[in-house]
């Protein structure tokens, strides 16, 4: 049973109709937590729906009602299918749907990634793909259980011996590699690619390789990601003054500004006026997964 819940809920005005909406976490089990960064609800009864979605790890969503598209950060447009496999993104993503707006996922962890999938993250960056066309029969029967399951604990226990069933044998090289990526991306907020070499034992290129594979980008970008990301968390969180942030983590104020924008959409202003809706809401995912997630270790 997932140990911990988080639920946020909105119901101002935006865009002429009321925002009535929920997100909702639940923890994954202790042998689930180095693939799944937490399990989730959302609901919005609303007409129409958009909002922007930070650079993230992969995900998993299933979706019960509501139709919508995303504009990926390189400019890709493409309508979710029902059951998604969201690829690592790097930047920005713009959803747009049509509501009432009521689905679930799960937040896949690089190690998740290697497990469940047969190929490299770095195929599906700032893409969507029909999860049914690589799970098959294994997802028989899987919408309908989740949708009669009545709260995100249950949905989650359900979803929990799904991904049980589909973690492929080789999860063990999988995890010994990120755990020494996110280790090393948590050290420090420009960590060296030579350390990262060194501590893996492996050539530069293998690096490259693997880091594509799991997290769908190389080192170097991985680090200036998982940087932003950091900084953008301690924002939204109020933890951190922008002056300090910028001080100990950038090159200068062009060069912050510049980073948080490309990987979260905004400007390091806007996390200290009026954060959007969304990304208010998704302030729970650092409760559940804070203490595992590397995106916020550090921060």
């Amino acid at each position: 049973m997932p140990a911990a819940t988080w639920a946020s809920h909105a119901g101002s005005m935006r865009g002429g109709y009321p925002m009535d909406m929920s997100l909702t976490y639940a923890a994954p089990d202790a042998d689930l937590s180095a693939y799944i960064t937490a399990f989730y609800e959302f609901r919005a009864d609303v007409p129409r729906f958009e909002a922007g979605e930070c650079a993230d790890y992969a995900q998993i969503r299933f979706g019960f009602s509501g139709s919508g598209t995303c504009r990926f950060a390189d400019g890709h447009i493409q309508q979710l299918p029902v059951i998604s496999i969201i690829g690592p993104t790097t930047g920005n993503t713009n959803i747009r749907a049509e509501g009432p707006i009521h689905l679930f996922g799960a937040g896949l962890l690089p190690a998740g990634w290697g497990a469940l999938m047969g190929f490299e993250a770095s195929m599906l960056v700032n893409r969507a793909v029909d999860a049914t066309g690589f799970f098959g029969k294994t997802l028989d029967g899987i919408m309908e259980r989740l949708l009669a399951a009545p709260t995100v604990e249950d949905k989650a226990v359900i979803a929990s011996a799904l991904f049980r069933e589909l973690i492929q044998r080789d999860r063990q090289a999988a995890l010994a590699f990120t755990r020494s990526v996110d280790a090393w991306l948590a050290a420090s907020p420009s960590p060296r690619v030579d350390d990262l070499v060194a501590v893996l034992g492996l050539s530069r290129r293998q690096v490259e390789r693997l880091c594509k594979r799991y997290y769908g980008a190389p080192p170097k970008m991985l680090a200036r990601k998982y940087r932003a990301l950091r900084a953008a968390a301690s924002l939204a969180l109020g933890e951190g003054i922008a002056g300090d942030i910028m001080a100990e983590n950038f090159y200068d104020q062009s060069h912050f500004i510049k980073e948080i924008k490309q990987f979260t959409g905004i400007t390091p202003t806007r996390f200290g006026e009026a954060l959007p809706v969304l990304a208010q809401l998704k302030r729970g995912r650092v409760d559940i997964a804070g203490p595992t997630d590397p995106l916020f270790q550090g921060s």
